[in-house]
């Protein structure tokens, strides 16, 4: 085979994609999950509490309703039809953690749970730790020399 030909073959079995209407849906999705955000924002405003535990309890709720998709395998679907649109990033991480919770919970508590929650999750925590030490010690730095 050569060069044209495989590069025919590839193209014939390469799924082709609609890059707008991806970019639509994410678009749709991502901005109905900031919605709700807000309107829960508003809704607790409402309620008379304070402007820092309201993000907290925005937080809570949206982890908490992303977590009780995943667990109806409701959030793969969504995440299939909007794509990027459902990596907000609360809602996305907190699915990322729980799938593979669910996932693996037939191997045991340990060697399960406990060993596979941070597949997917752990390199996004251990390098935001990292470059939030290096980006702490700079700034120290710059401190200690008055800049």
């Amino acid at each position: 085979m050569n060069v044209k030909e495989y590069d025919k073959y590839v193209k014939a079995v390469t799924p082709t994609t609609n890059i707008y209407k991806n970019i639509f849906r994410a678009f749709v999705v991502g901005g109905a999950i900031c919605t709700l955000g807000q309107i829960l924002g508003n809704l607790y405003s409402n309620f008379g509490v304070n402007k820092e535990d309201e993000a907290v309890l925005v937080s809570i709720t949206l982890i908490g309703i992303s977590v009780l998709l995943t667990v109806c395998n409701l959030y793969s679907k969504i995440a299939n039809y909007a794509g990027a649109g459902t990596l907000v990033p609360i809602t996305g991480f907190a699915n990322s953690i729980a799938a593979p919770s669910i996932e693996f919970k037939k191997e045991g508590q340990v060697f399960g749970i406990g060993c596979k929650v941070f597949t997917i999750a752990g390199p996004v925590i251990l390098y935001g730790i990292v470059s939030s030490w290096i980006v702490g010690l700079i700034y120290w730095i710059f401190k200690m020399f008055g800049v």
